[in-house]
C-alpha cells in the first residue's frame, strides 16, 4: 500500500493547488446561501473526482492484472509529462499582461444566483471540464492502479488522493463554518491572493509536476 500512497501523492498535492476551485468556492460562500452552496459545492468536487480516481483505478488495475508494472504506464507518464509542460507554457503565455485585467468567466457574474445543484455542477466541471485536475487526477489513479498493492490497498491510497485534491474545497468551507468570525476576511485574502496569481501558480505546478512525470517516465523506460 505504501508504493501505491507514494505514487499518487505529487499528483493529489497538485490537484490541492489549484486556485480555480479555490477562488470559486470562497465566491460560492460569499453569496446569500453560501453555506447551502458551499457545502453542495464541495460535495459536487469530492464525488466527481472520486469517480474519475475510482473510474481510472479500475480502468488500470484490469490492465495490469499479472501484478507487474506495465511498460504502457510509463508511456502514459511520458505523455502526461510533456501535456502538462505544454500547459504550463500555455497558461504562462495567455497570463494577463502587466496593466490588464482578464474578463472573469461567465460563471463567476452568475454565481449570486446559483442554486445548490449548479454549484455543485460548477465543481464536477472543474474537475471533470479542466485539463489540469483531469489529467492529475487520472495520472494519480494510474499509478494507484500499476502499483504492486492489494485491491485494498489501492482503495486507501485511492481514497486519500481525493482527501488530499479536495484539500481547496473542503479548507475554505472548514474555515467559512468554524472560523469564529474572522472567516469572511481571511477568504477574502485567499481569495485575493489567488485570483491575482493564478498565472503564476498554476504555470509553476504544471511545469514541476511536467518535469517530475517526465524524468521517472524516462528513468523507468531506460
Amino acid at each position: 500500500m505504501g508504493e501505491a500512497i507514494g505514487s499518487m501523492l505529487t499528483s493529489a498535492v497538485g490537484i490541492a493547488i489549484s486556485p480555480l476551485p479555490l477562488v470559486a468556492v470562497i465566491l460560492v460562500l460569499a453569496t446569500p446561501r453560501g453555506r447551502t452552496n458551499g457545502a453542495a459545492f464541495t460535495a459536487g468536487w469530492v464525488l466527481t473526482l472520486s469517480a474519475v480516481v475510482a473510474a481510472a483505478v479500475a480502468a488500470g488495475s484490469g490492465l495490469s492484472a499479472d501484478g507487474a508494472k506495465p511498460t504502457w504506464a510509463h508511456w502514459l507518464k511520458l505523455a502526461l509529462g510533456v501535456l502538462f509542460v505544454v500547459l504550463a507554457a500555455r497558461q504562462w503565455h495567455d497570463r494577463p499582461r502587466a496593466g490588464r485585467v482578464a474578463a472573469p468567466p461567465t460563471w463567476m457574474r452568475a454565481v449570486d444566483r446559483f442554486t445548490p445543484a449548479e454549484s455543485a455542477g460548477l465543481a464536477a466541471r472543474l474537475v471533470g471540464a479542466n485539463p489540469k485536475n483531469l489529467v492529475l487526477a487520472v495520472g494519480g489513479a494510474v499509478s494507484i492502479a500499476t502499483s504492486g498493492a492489494s485491491g485494498a490497498g489501492k482503495a486507501v491510497a485511492g481514497a486519500l488522493m481525493v482527501a488530499i485534491g479536495s484539500l481547496c474545497t473542503l479548507v475554505p468551507l472548514g474555515v467559512h463554518l468554524f472560523g469564529g468570525g474572522r472567516e469572511t476576511r481571511m477568504l477574502e485574502e485567499w481569495k485575493a491572493w489567488t485570483a491575482t496569481h493564478n498565472s503564476a501558480v498554476t504555470s509553476t505546478v504544471l511545469a514541476v509536476l511536467g518535469t517530475e512525470y517526465i524524468g521517472d517516465a524516462v528513468s523507468a523506460l531506460a
